[in-house]
């Protein structure tokens, strides 16, 4: 088959895919269940802290995605509420950070954070 027939034959079957209504490039759902206010509030963070420039906006984007790929959005905002409880002072922030579950969700995200360090910067 000439690659001009294999290249009409795709593009029929997108044309098909639109007219079904069915988007014809759709994202696993795991992949973009981050809202993009938070992902924009992660970037501008790592960007303050890595340099405001081009390179470091995409490092910082890479890394959220990285990120968003390997901790649902449930267990990442779980994971920002227990970093900003860990800088609560007094009884209430010790008794916080010493129970298991802040612990646990603490570790997921340093873990997830590592491999995007290691795939992006």
């Amino acid at each position: 088959m000439r690659s001009f027939e294999k290249l009409a034959r795709a593009l029929a079957g997108a044309a098909l895919c639109l007219s079904a209504g069915a988007p014809a490039f759709a994202a696993p759902a795991t992949l973009n269940d981050y809202p993009t206010e938070a992902r924009a509030d992660y970037v501008f963070v790592c960007m303050k802290t890595n340099g405001e420039s081009h390179e470091a906006l995409q490092r910082c984007s890479c890394s959220i995605d990285v990120i968003a790929s390997l901790l649902p959005y449930e267990k990442y905002e779980a994971a920002q509420t227990v970093a900003s409880m860990n800088l609560a002072l007094g009884a209430i922030g010790n008794m916080f950070r010493n129970t298991p579950m802040a612990q646990d969700t603490a570790k997921e995200l340093r873990r997830a954070q590592a491999e995007a360090e290691v795939r992006c910067f």
